[in-house]
């Protein structure tokens, strides 16, 4: 009786450690499925963010991006000052004198080609996509390709790595614009303007001490319902113009900007001479130093930025 109470009690403890690894291999478990005009992307079985790339969009475009503790996003799909700032994006304006990132869809269109899932579900989920820069009527004069992996690192951190590679299929020029590249405009709950907090990687504040600043990243929190939630950019040491002066927003908005400050105003891409951009997106919980956000940039920057070596 006493031999057979033991073996039962290590039964029992042994199917409900089991069921506890299940458990928390599944909360930490990532699945991404591909809809009609999104990618839908879950951590846990929780909604994380959505790619969405429907063909009457100005450019392809992550929202939601739900913080980990709230699940709410920190982004903002559309909000006023600028509607046309999406959530977590991609675009540029006055690129061979068309728009790529405002105004209406015959100025321009960044069109996605149906991303194509290379990860579906693990510890993390990859996908690609390619992107056609043009004008309706006309033949296309960018083709980009996107590579997304996305991770979970802990239960208080979630990373988007985008890297995208811009081949020109006829020469480009692109004028001095802030309207350019990888950009995000969080909720107006988390802005400075709201009591939220912009901090560059030099510990500078504000849209005053981050406006027209290089720096590798900046990280954008505020505290919502009693819940301190952020989203940093960082820019790999790979990209051609590392690190880059910023624009930023009291109100929201921040972006690794270099075509605001181009040399001469103006950069030239000749038909077929690639470029390549890299970025990762950190979405955490707690303000920058709680989240670890130093830490974690000086360990990507040791990484080639694409996820495939971490």
């Amino acid at each position: 009786m006493h031999v057979r109470g033991y073996l039962l009690t290590a039964t029992l403890a042994f199917f409900t450690l089991a069921a506890s690894v299940q458990a928390q291999a599944q909360a930490g478990k990532l699945e991404a499925k591909l809809e009609k005009n999104q990618v839908v992307v879950t951590v846990g079985g929780q909604l994380f963010t959505c790619y969405k790339f429907d063909p009457s969009q100005k450019y392809p475009y992550f929202w939601p991006v739900n913080g980990p503790a709230s699940g709410k996003s920190i982004t903002t799909e559309t909000s006023e000052p600028y509607p046309h700032h999406h959530s977590l994006f991609f675009g540029c304006d006055r690129v061979n004198g068309g728009n790529y990132w405002q105004d209406t869809n015959e100025r321009g269109q960044i069109l996605s080609q149906k991303p194509k899932l290379v990860e579906a579900s693990g510890s993390r989920v990859v996908f690609t996509d390619e992107g056609l820069w043009k004008q309706p009527g006309k033949e296309p004069i960018i083709r980009d390709q996107r590579r997304i992996v996305i991770t979970a690192p802990s239960d208080s951190l979630r990373f988007i790595d985008f890297q995208i590679t811009m081949e020109p299929l006829t020469d480009i020029r692109i004028l001095k614009t802030n309207h350019s590249l990888f950009s995000a405009r969080v909720v107006p709950e988390l802005a400075v303007t709201a009591g939220g907090t912009l901090v560059n990687a030099e510990g500078k504040t504000a849209e005053k001490g981050t406006f027209n600043v290089a720096s590798p990243w900046c990280d954008y929190y505020g505290t919502r319902a009693g819940v301190t939630e952020g989203l940093a950019i960082f820019q790999h040491p790979s990209d051609r113009w590392y690190p880059a002066q910023w624009f930023t927003r009291d109100y929201g908005f921040f972006s690794p900007t270099p075509m605001n400050w181009l040399e001469g105003d103006q950069l030239d891409l000749p038909k077929g001479q690639k470029l390549t951009l890299t970025y990762r997106v950190v979405v955490h919980t707690g303000d920058t130093q709680k989240a670890g956000i130093p830490a974690i940039f000086d360990a990507y920057k040791q990484t080639d930025g694409s996820s495939q070596n971490q």
